[in-house]
């Protein structure tokens, strides 16, 4: 004897909510905000620095950091480090590669650089 299967009772549609109708002259409700108004701060625009690379390694007995390029970068030019701890700008003096000193670096490129003050791995090196 085969066995029948039953059948799924019908679901009854839900009722559409119909919104209350509004008396005449009902004021209408004002939400009122308790946090107040962010002041514009477009009016005061810092120019955006260009990220020229991140320190990925710090030898503290020579002051030197080893930075992967972003940009391409030389001897003379002005460089911001910014980190978690560290904020300063430096002019670059000396740059190497491999222990061969050298005047430019390209993108992609890691270099060892002469630094003024303490980095950390991860600080963002900027062009100033």
């Amino acid at each position: 004897m085969p066995l029948k299967k039953k059948k799924k009772p019908l679901r009854k549609k839900a009722a559409k909510k119909v919104p209350p109708k509004k008396e005449k002259g009902a004021k209408k409700k004002v939400r009122v905000s308790r946090r107040p108004k962010a002041k514009a701060a477009a009016a005061v625009k810092k120019p955006k620095e260009k990220i020229i690379g991140i320190v990925t390694h710090y030898f503290p007995h020579v002051n030197a950091a080893v930075i992967k390029l972003k940009s391409p970068l030389s001897v003379g030019d002005k460089i911001k480090i910014k980190g978690h701890t560290t904020d300063f700008v430096q002019e670059i003096k000396s740059m190497q590669i491999d222990r061969v000193p050298i005047t430019s670096a390209k993108k992609g490129q890691e270099i060892g650089l002469l630094v003024d003050s303490r980095v950390r791995q991860h600080d963002v090196a900027y062009k100033a």
